[in-house]
């Protein structure tokens, strides 16, 4: 859910009048939604003529986008090369992002919006991408590479699995603790990584004893 622009020529952009755009679009969508965050509607609110935002984002979903999701080019988590502990923080950091109204408000719209567009270049879904930092976790953490398993479809899963749990009533209301699904992540990746949680095995040993095995 991502552009990379070009810079416009000409003067410079104001980044205040940026932050006026953004910050009223955000408020929009958190209260009246995606279909009534219009481009006549965020420039009354922020004061900014039209033809100055156009000159900023090429269309409204776009501008949308950077309201929304802008909080991902914040997101950077430094892999320690602990799996469970670097996933927990990145999954954890993503949902927030995703969790806020703005981005709540604007995700439905836009996944419908993609439907009826025509599809984006590659390259042009890489500006708030969070798959780079993804594969460094693996990376440092030394993540086996396994034939069966294709981590671009993990991360597919891992994305899939943090808007099920922020925009789908029923998966919301189970209110699972975040740390389960990483375990479930970390299995798929490095089965041995799991075998060797803390406390892991006495568990298995407490569940045997408990059964009179």
């Amino acid at each position: 859910m991502s552009l990379s622009r070009e810079r416009p020529r000409g003067r410079p952009r104001d980044p205040a009048i940026d932050a006026m755009v953004l910050g009223s679009t955000r408020e929009l969508l958190a209260e009246v939604g995606f279909t009534g965050t219009t481009v006549q509607a965020i420039s009354r609110r922020s004061g900014v003529h039209p033809p100055a935002i156009y000159r900023r984002w090429p269309s409204r979903l776009a501008l949308i986008e950077d309201a929304a999701f802008s909080g991902l080019t914040d997101l950077v988590i430094e892999p320690t090369g602990d799996l469970r502990a670097d996933l927990g923080r990145f999954v954890s950091a993503w949902e927030q992002t995703f969790a806020t109204p703005a981005a709540r408000a604007a995700i439905p719209g836009l996944m419908n919006a993609y439907q009826h567009d025509a599809p984006q270049p590659p390259d042009e879904w890489v500006h708030f991408s969070v798959r780079p930092q993804f594969y460094a976790i693996l990376q440092v953490a030394g993540v086996p590479d396994d034939p069966l398993i294709d981590v671009d479809e993990v991360f597919d899963l891992v994305h899939g699995a943090i808007l099920g749990r922020v925009l789908v009533p029923m998966i919301t209301a189970r209110d699972t603790s975040i740390d389960r699904f990483v375990e479930m992540v970390v299995r798929i990746l490095d089965p041995g990584a799991a075998a060797e949680r803390p406390g892991t095995g006495a568990r298995r040993r407490a569940a045997r004893k408990s059964h009179g095995s």
